[in-house]
């Protein structure tokens, strides 16, 4: 069977969403937004999101088994190692390109979410800096002296509690994140930026990863960006990057967190 073919076949058994971020899987396996270019990054995240869908992958392992030399950034090589564990494939590669410190808080987070996607322990060093990092409103930042968002807090919440940290950091982190929840059930990035769905679907997985019943609101909200093609708009107003978007928002409606649980 072909890889279009495969890809058809994938899509049929897939829910609306995973449906439509199959369709814009490309001949060599990667994923591109409609009259894009594909990347490493977009197809991670088309594959977590995915899998956390229980949907097919076509040949976005072979995709990203090609592209790993392109891979510059720390994030960018935990990304992709987080979605090749989550196939079943060993990074063992890709992990050992990460830095043994992490300089900014964002790498500690992706570097931990990594680390525990393909089940390996995340050494002490790499938890203290994430724990150091937070700021007294609870809250993260991408990088240390920046002010907190939601949605690098979200992901500290997920890296924290796949680190096996409990009580008081998570606690104060989660109180911090419901400051960005709005009127209309969404999240923010920002405070007085407005909802967004990916702000949304990444503050669902922060309630899950800590076995806190996220707020239906926030499902509500997403409801109301769902597109007839099974996409979902970046917000109200904008339908920017839809497959990104779509992709993030599979694992906050299958309530899975990162990392991923492996079946």
């Amino acid at each position: 069977m072909g890889l279009a073919a495969i890809v058809v076949a994938a899509s049929l058994a897939a829910s609306p969403p995973a449906q439509y971020v199959l369709s814009h899987q490309q001949t060599d396996g990667g994923f591109a937004e409609t009259g894009g270019t594909e990347s490493p990054e977009l197809t991670a995240w088309s594959v977590l999101g995915l899998r956390a869908a229980g949907a097919g992958t076509g040949g976005a392992l072979t995709y990203l088994l090609a592209h790993e030399p392109e891979l510059k950034t720390p994030t960018s090589i935990a990304l992709v190692a987080m979605a090749k564990a989550a196939l079943g494939r060993e990074p063992d590669a890709l992990l050992a390109r990460l830095p043994a410190r992490p300089r900014a808080v964002n790498e500690a987070i992706w570097d931990t979410l990594a680390l525990r996607q393909a089940g390996r322990r995340v050494p002490r060093p790499i938890v203290n800096y994430l724990l150091r990092s937070q700021a007294a409103t609870g809250g993260f930042g991408w990088a240390r002296g920046v002010r907190p968002d939601s949605n690098d807090t979200a992901f500290a919440i997920q890296a924290l509690r796949a680190a096996g940290i409990r009580g008081g950091p998570v606690s104060r982190a989660l109180g911090f994140l419901r400051t960005f929840q709005r009127r209309d059930g969404g999240f923010e990035l920002s405070h007085g930026r407005g909802s967004d769905a990916q702000s949304t679907a990444v503050a669902i997985q922060a309630f899950v990863s800590a076995s806190v019943t996220p707020p239906q609101g926030a499902f509500r909200y997403l409801a109301r960006l769902h597109r007839p093609d099974g996409s979902y708009r970046y917000s109200v107003r904008y339908a920017a990057t839809p497959v990104w978007v779509t992709s993030q928002v599979m694992p906050a409606l299958a309530r899975k967190a990162f990392p991923l649980p492996l079946r």
